[in-house]
């Protein structure tokens, strides 16, 4: 198989070569912009593409100053700067994402000798699509798109293993996409989605609400969350939601009832579709969906929360959404100021330029004042079949989020086993974490840990915080008990809202993002974690991750404790 593929790829380059056409002046000169040397593991080729299946191709633009709205971010999120929670607004976060009028025209007039027209997707116009089918795809890119199979899902995706645009452009475009990149869901070994049991909670002895499973009292107690409700209903909470995800609005009713009868059992969420989403009632549960609802509305009591469910239907390729989905979120002029995400995948499924353009794109929201939080996983350090190496999660190793681990139990509290963590081999280590870890690496030397020499130490490290992950009390026709960081992921993100709410009472900007803050004064308002490790048997050994003082890639800087951070911000 290895041998036919740099066979075949090496065909291909052979034949872009001699078939760039000359009859205008962006095609005289074509130079491969993104190769692959081989059909990526667990894909074979299957044959040729049919010419006439319909093609969405999204063209990033390089913007006109790449490192504008990072430094803008670090500017309105790091509590030292003079512009601390000045927030940017949608006009003012698009210019700084925005492409020179040199590229835009550039690449319109590349199209339009193609008979193609672009339609912008961003307000900054860094991304733009085309509508072509296979056929046109392969003579503007001189590729050849091909029809590759998953061997073990049976999942297709048309792929090309080389692209190729005029060389005057390779100024100008940073990535096409769909081109070299494979569906990640399908590709990597990292488990992708929380990890669920239905199993009955057995009853403790200790008299504490989280004595029969974490409930909503037990997170309240645990925390010191509030139950008093928000009051500013500009104030919103955004979860996401896939993968046909529906949430039962009886179910939420129910739950109300049973976990917070303080709380008007009509209380509910709004919804918006993107990619052919639904939110269908008559379609059974998968508890996802019903999680992230069930511990937003009733833990961030009267926070106004919107479920924004992506659909199968993406228009983004091998993102399955991600990109769709803040993309519309940029396209809002007030979007939610804070976002929880329960999924992820392995970093590797995404080439680093795909995984860079989506990783700024987050950057701008937070920009904006949104607190971007995602679960780090559920697959401890993670593991990949053959390979000694950890395997860090995306987007969890995005400097730009905030990510969530997970514990278990209580009294004391401690890390969860499955809690995803580790270092990116992607992005570098960034400045407001770089103290920390290196206490953090310090003591893993000390320690002479199994896990050294298995991640890259000079790498993002993550997870940045952590709330429990164990036991959470769900009602779906029956009461479940489910385990994950994405149950982990939406209580932070309640926290992060109500103080949000107490904020804007006082006429004061959303915290934004949190990562700045957190690895400075915010840590004063966290439960550091010191018990408990991460754990999963990796080709046979057990391998994994120790608490420790301080920050650790198990649980982070630790829980929330709500009233500690009231004080924090100065409340």
């Amino acid at each position: 198989m290895v041998a036919h593929t740099r066979l075949l790829a090496l065909s291909l380059f052979t034949s872009l070569a001699f078939a760039t056409p000359t009859f205008n002046r962006f095609s005289r000169d074509l130079l491969i912009h993104d190769s692959l040397d081989v059909v990526p593991a667990g894909f074979a080729l299957a044959g040729a593409a049919p010419a006439q299946t319909p093609l969405n191709l999204r063209i990033a633009l390089v913007q006109q100053d790449p490192d504008a709205v990072v430094n803008a971010l670090y500017n309105v999120s790091d509590p030292t700067s003079d512009s601390y929670s000045q927030h940017l607004t949608q006009d003012e976060a698009a210019k700084l994402a925005a492409p020179s009028p040199d590229s835009v025209a550039a690449v319109n007039a590349w199209l339009a000798e193609h008979g193609l027209t672009a339609t912008p997707l961003t307000p900054a116009g860094d991304w733009v699509q085309v509508q072509v089918n296979v056929s046109k795809a392969n003579s503007l890119l001189a590729a050849n798109y091909s029809l590759y199979t998953h061997e073990s899902s049976g999942v297709e995706a048309i792929r090309t293993l080389a692209y190729s645009i005029p060389a005057s452009l390779h100024a100008h475009i940073d990535l096409i996409h769909p081109t070299t990149g494979f569906p990640p869901s399908v590709k990597s070994d990292i488990t992708l989605t929380k990890r669920s049991f239905h199993e009955p909670i057995a009853a403790r002895s200790l008299a504490s609400n989280c004595a029969n499973g974490t409930t909503p009292a037990c997170l309240q107690e645990l925390y010191n969350i509030p139950t008093t409700p928000a009051t500013v209903k500009s104030n919103k909470l955004g979860v996401t939601g896939r993968f046909g995800n529906n949430v039962h609005y009886t179910f939420l009713e129910t739950f109300l009832k049973m976990y917070r009868p303080d709380m008007n059992p009509a209380t509910n969420f709004s919804v918006t579709l993107l990619d052919g989403g639904n939110n269908d009632q008559d379609v059974p549960s998968v508890s996802e969906g019903e999680l992230d609802i069930q511990y937003t509305v009733g833990l961030a009591t009267d926070v106004p929360v919107e479920y924004i469910m992506v659909g199968i239907k993406s228009q983004d390729g091998d993102l399955e959404g991600y990109l769709d989905e803040v993309n519309y979120l940029l396209s809002q002029k007030t979007p939610p100021q804070v976002l929880t995400t329960s999924y992820g995948f392995g970093e590797s499924s995404l080439s680093f330029k795909l995984a860079d353009k989506l990783c700024k794109a987050y950057a701008q929201l937070g920009a904006r004042g949104v607190s971007i939080l995602y679960a780090s996983g559920d697959s401890g350090v993670g593991c990949k079949t053959n390979s000694t190496a950890f395997q860090p999660t995306f987007p969890s190793n995005c400097p730009y989020v905030t990510s969530v681990g997970g514990t278990q139990n209580y009294a004391p509290e401690e890390a969860w086993s499955g809690s995803s963590g580790g270092f990116s081999n992607y992005f570098p280590l960034p400045s407001y974490q770089a103290p920390a870890v290196s206490t953090y690496l310090a003591h893993l030397a000390s320690t002479h840990s199994p896990a050294q020499g298995r991640f890259n130490a000079s790498g993002r490290a993550f997870p940045d915080v952590s709330a429990k992950a164990d036991a959470f009390q769900v009602w779906e026709n029956a009461t479940s008990g489910l385990f994950g960081t994405s149950a982990a992921s939406p209580t932070f993100a309640s926290v992060v809202a109500l103080l949000n709410d107490r904020l804007a009472q006082r006429g004061r900007a959303p915290l934004g993002f949190l990562n700045p803050w957190l690895y400075s004064t915010g840590a004063q308002g966290l439960n550091d974690i010191k018990q408990g490790n991460s754990s999963i048997e990796c080709n046979g050994e057990e391998v994994g991750f120790e608490a420790a003082a301080g920050w650790d890639p198990v649980t982070g800087l630790g829980t929330p404790d709500f009233e500690k951070l009231l004080k924090v911000i100065g409340l």
